[in-house]
């Protein structure tokens, strides 16, 4: 199974992608990833993002694209992957296209109002980057991570003001990629605004429904 997740900031794919890799046994890849290792490796790919991020600029298409089909051209994404924060963009999913065979989109969404709350209580651990909410996610003691003792920290940009521009230049640059993809007839859309842990059940056999049926 090779599945793209769409869906804005807070909607929650990494808390789903969890559940959706152990029950279908596919990789999680995200795009962050690929670029902290094509970085971390120094690869061709990786000095070139580097050089960009460092200059304050966006990184081009053709470097993102090319990580991407490099990591899905390796042996392990053979039995299926979860990917994750690509494509992002028409030229970008015209590429993919080009170098992979997509099963299924799930486009998750939630009201902005939910989105909101739960962006604006998330926190998030310095030291090893685990996720805190100060109402779904609460750390056994304020301020510190569970994981590893590290502080947590409160974004600037999950500040509500902040979380309403972001909502909204999302929903401009993803309308496109959720026709386009609507069009090849392989994109479901899933309604996520429940509390995951309160609802895990209904809100999962909601998600692998989407998946499993054409």
């Amino acid at each position: 199974m090779k599945l793209i997740a769409l869906g804005s900031p807070g909607v929650g794919k990494g808390t789903y992608a969890k559940e959706i890799i152990q029950k279908y046994n596919i990789l999680h890849l995200s795009t962050g990833d690929m670029f902290r290792e094509n970085m971390k490796n120094n690869t061709e790919l990786g000095i070139k993002a580097k050089e960009f991020i460092n200059q304050g600029k966006l990184v081009p298409d053709e470097v993102t694209i090319g990580m991407v089909k490099e990591r899905l051209s390796r042996e392990d994404t053979k039995g299926g992957y979860y990917l994750d924060g690509f494509p992002r963009t028409i030229p970008q999913a015209e590429a993919l296209a080009e170098f992979a065979d997509i099963d299924r989109v799930i486009n998750f969404k939630a009201d902005h109002e939910v989105i909101i709350q739960r962006l604006s209580g998330r926190r998030i651990c310095k030291q090893c980057g685990a996720i805190f909410h100060t109402i779904n996610i609460i750390p056994k003691v304020e301020g510190v991570c569970d994981s590893c003792g590290g502080e947590l920290y409160h974004r600037d940009d999950d500040q509500p003001e902040s979380i309403k521009k972001r909502l909204q230049v999302y929903e401009e640059e993803t309308k496109p990629l959720i026709n386009f993809y609507k069009e090849k007839g392989i994109l479901k859309e899933v309604q996520v605004n429940e509390d995951f842990g309160k609802n895990k059940e209904l809100m999962l056999n909601r998600i692998f429904t989407a998946i499993d049926n054409n």
